[in-house]
């Protein structure tokens, strides 16, 4: 049974064309704010459902269920001029042809595995950049099948920001800014009787700009201009203008790549301190940073932190660590430091901990990589870097700096957004393991004093406990007396 032949809908020419007609199996369709990416995605489906019928089964997901009201609400609409039911308990509407479309919220990979075992022929995903990463999102296109042979497929949508900005861009919008590019992923299979043959998986990126919806402006001329009360100048630039390179509202919005990163041939004098930092991770991916301190002799302001060198132990998938052995990180380490040792290291403190066996530090101290305890306050770590990235208006003058070779910090520390509950602090869901072992390098050298609330312990022990530069100073002083041997 096929639906009635009364319009409902017609796609505006352009990117809602491309999207509803596009035979690739992972389309994003985005870019700017009112591109009319929603009314895309109900076209798109009533489309499938109206083509497939009974055969048609599709899920529409946000990271939230609160996130979904608006959304159901015009789906409802759409449906009931063609005889849809809503079902409030199951969240599903049914088409009067049997294609049944149901609505859910994804917030994690347990909420993906709800779904395993289920066969859909559509997956619709929401505001794409609001998920931090994508593995619960790859988890549900193995419910993508159809023993009827219905073309199955899933569809994405979304603007530039949020707390999955980076891995989105660099997923869809870095192999061709402008979209309309297919990229395979190709992947050797063995068949049923043992042969071996190609597989691909095959996505595209269509842009979709306010220009491409004139029926939003004519409907709602005053539309930009609310938009513009909502953020900063450069935030509403990049939603009017799909501009995927330059985000405001994260939580280091003093980054500035003209002022942060160093390009080209970096040659640091022998003579000045340098130091190392690392946040410890396994399944996820650990971050190793080399520092400079700069002592106003080369260029860089004086006390100017340079990170010259990372080793960021991924697979390439967003915050898919190497699972290595602590050992053999240690290894790694030791290797990357054959010409200039480092003065010393500070590191996650989690990599002291004993659980009934040696702690990650003690396994690295046996190949000769030992640490300091990182100092792990959040909220004043935050600040130093930030005061450190404020400082200064070019490269000679601020006092924090990134090679262009730490590609993995350049990456990730300037879209990390702040945490929904702490304006304070950032958001923990995000990739955020270079900014972590960034912070316990900038807190082993404070570029200012930090205040902080005393807390249960007894102050008089407290005040006898030496400080990380204390340490250091004192490790560096017997060093020089040759007492001893970093």
């Amino acid at each position: 049974m096929s639906l009635s032949p009364t319009v409902i809908w017609e796609p505006q020419p352009g990117p809602q064309t491309d999207l509803v007609t596009c035979p690739i199996f992972e389309v994003f369709y985005g870019g700017a704010r009112g591109g009319g990416k929603t009314e895309a995605s109900i076209g798109d489906w009533f489309s499938h459902a109206g083509q497939y019928g009974e055969m048609a089964s599709g899920l529409f997901v946000r990271r939230k269920l609160t996130q979904l009201i608006d959304v159901i609400k015009r789906f409802k609409r759409y449906g009931a001029k063609v005889g849809a039911k809503w079902f409030e308990q199951k969240k599903e509407l049914h088409m009067p042809n049997g294609a049944i479309l149901k609505f859910a919220y994804l917030e994690s990979n347990e909420d993906a595995e709800e779904y395993q075992g289920h066969e859909y022929t559509r997956i619709y995903v929401e505001e794409v950049t609001n998920f931090p990463f994508p593995d619960p999102i790859n988890m549900l296109k193995g419910t993508l099948r159809s023993a009827a042979g219905v073309p199955c497929g899933m569809r994405l949508t979304g603007n530039p920001g949020g707390p999955g900005h980076h891995w989105v861009k660099d997923r869809y919008i870095n192999p061709n800014p402008k979209g309309y590019q297919v990229i395979r992923e190709e992947e050797e299979v063995v068949m049923p009787d043992g042969t071996l043959t190609m597989a691909a998986i095959e996505r595209v990126f269509i842009p979709a700009r306010l220009q491409d919806n004139p029926k939003l402006l004519e409907n709602d001329p005053t539309y930009i201009l609310r938009l513009r009360q909502t953020g900063s100048e450069t935030l509403v630039k990049a939603w009017l203008e799909g501009n995927w390179d330059g985000v405001d509202g994260t939580f280091f919005s003093e980054f500035d790549e003209n002022k942060h990163i160093y390009r080209g041939r970096l040659i640091l004098p022998p003579h000045i301190t340098r130091f190392r930092a690392l946040d410890w991770g396994s399944a996820k991916p650990f971050s190793v940073g080399w520092y400079a301190v700069s002592d106003g002799t080369f260029g860089f302001a004086k006390h100017a932190i340079i990170k010259y060198q990372e080793w960021y132990g991924w697979t390439g998938k967003p915050n898919v660590g190497l699972k290595m052995s602590a050992n053999m990180v240690g290894q790694g380490i030791l290797k990357r430091e054959v010409d200039l040792k480092p003065s010393y290291g500070v590191a996650d403190p989690s990599i002291f901990a004993n659980n009934g066996g040696p702690s990650i530090a003690e396994m690295m101290l046996v190949e000769g990589c030992s640490w300091f305890r990182g100092d792990n306050a959040r909220q004043p770590g935050w600040e130093q870097m930030r005061k450190r990235l404020a400082a200064g208006d070019d490269l000679t003058s601020t006092l924090l700096i990134f090679h262009e070779s730490c590609e993995n910090t350049i990456r990730t520390l300037p879209y990390l957004q702040h945490d929904e509950k702490n304006a304070e602090d950032l958001d923990t869901d995000a990739e955020d393991h270079a900014g972590d072992e960034t912070r316990y390098a900038i807190m082993s050298r404070p570029y200012m004093r930090v205040e902080r609330k005393p807390n249960n312990l007894n102050l008089q022990n407290a005040r006898a406990l030496p400080t990380i530069n204390e340490l250091i100073q004192r490790r560096m002083e017997r060093n020089a007396s040759g007492r001893s041997r970093y």
